[in-house]
């Protein structure tokens, strides 16, 4: 089921009752079944939201974003109960064998690469090495192909000098609310299948708490990429993030991904990839299932 994304913009109460969503501001109220919401984007920094509320959200699996004063998220709230074989799935992830996570993290990084060269292509770069590279990706990456990659990619994604920074220039803001919302669909659905997203594959910083989720994210990046792009076309002359351009890169969980013969929205595509990571980690699989991005 598509679900839906809330962003709250303007100061707000946030209460629930009979599993309803409530959401109250000063020009107008209303109300949303809160199995119908996905995600829930809350910006300004005098809202109110009560704990029963956070409880519903979370129960149902609903990824609340908090912004900072700049409306930029920095924070979100996962469920931790979310599979009912939950303990059973935590000891296969903590058990995971490295050679496994080299693997793993091997197909993460040339699907990555693979969708960053179709991107180019779609923009007109024909001729590049980013296919070369994604056969030349070894288990665990150890060459660092991705580096590689991306040093060729950021040079020729945009038909302007550009560096890809997490503070930086236009359009880095874009790209990095964009990944924002990426990184919340992706926790998300890791969440649903009952995965740890503290345990990543390959990242290890004990100070994230999303690592498995920046791990599993890398190959839809270019998805985000894809779409600012088309933001840039779209609003040539806006260079901060206005509620239009919030709302468009907000849109990106309901992109169209493909899987074989099969097509669905990012949303739900997400949790057809977390079910296959699951499983991998079970020893059912031996391969992550990740969509192509275009058609």
């Amino acid at each position: 089921m598509l679900k839906r994304s809330i962003l709250v913009e303007k100061k707000a109460k946030i209460k629930t009752k009979d599993e309803q969503l409530f959401i109250e501001t000063e020009e107008r109220s209303g109300k949303i079944p809160i199995e119908d919401l996905g995600f829930l984007v809350i910006e300004h920094q005098q809202t109110y939201i009560s704990i029963p509320a956070i409880n519903k959200l979370i129960a149902n699996n609903v990824s609340v974003i908090f912004c900072n004063h700049k409306h930029l998220p920095t924070g979100m709230l996962m469920s931790l109960d979310g599979h009912h074989l939950q303990q059973e799935i935590f000891r296969n992830q903590i058990s995971a064998s490295e050679p496994l996570k080299k693997q793993l993290w091997q197909q993460t990084i040339k699907t990555k690469i693979l969708h960053q060269a179709e991107l180019l292509e779609k923009l007109g770069h024909k001729n590049h090495p980013l296919r070369f590279y994604a056969t030349k990706v070894l288990s665990g990456d150890t060459t660092n192909r991705e580096a590689a990659a991306a040093n060729y990619y950021w040079k020729n994604i945009f038909d302007f000098q550009f560096t890809r920074e997490r503070e930086g220039v236009y359009p880095n803001l874009f790209l990095n609310y964009g990944y924002t919302i990426l990184r919340a669909a992706v926790a998300r659905a890791l969440s649903g299948s009952g995965l740890l997203n503290t345990l990543g594959i390959h990242h290890h910083n004990k100070y994230n708490s999303f690592a498995l989720a920046d791990d599993i994210m890398e190959p839809f990046r270019p998805l985000v990429d894809w779409k600012v792009v088309q933001i840039m076309k779209k609003f040539p002359e806006e260079y901060e993030l206005t509620t239009d351009i919030k709302r468009e890169l907000l849109s990106i969980v309901t992109e169209t991904v493909y899987f074989d013969t099969i097509k669905s929205p990012l949303m739900v595509g997400l949790q057809r990839t977390a079910s296959s990571l699951q499983q991998c980690f079970a020893g059912e699989k031996r391969k992550i299932n990740y969509p192509n991005l275009w058609n």
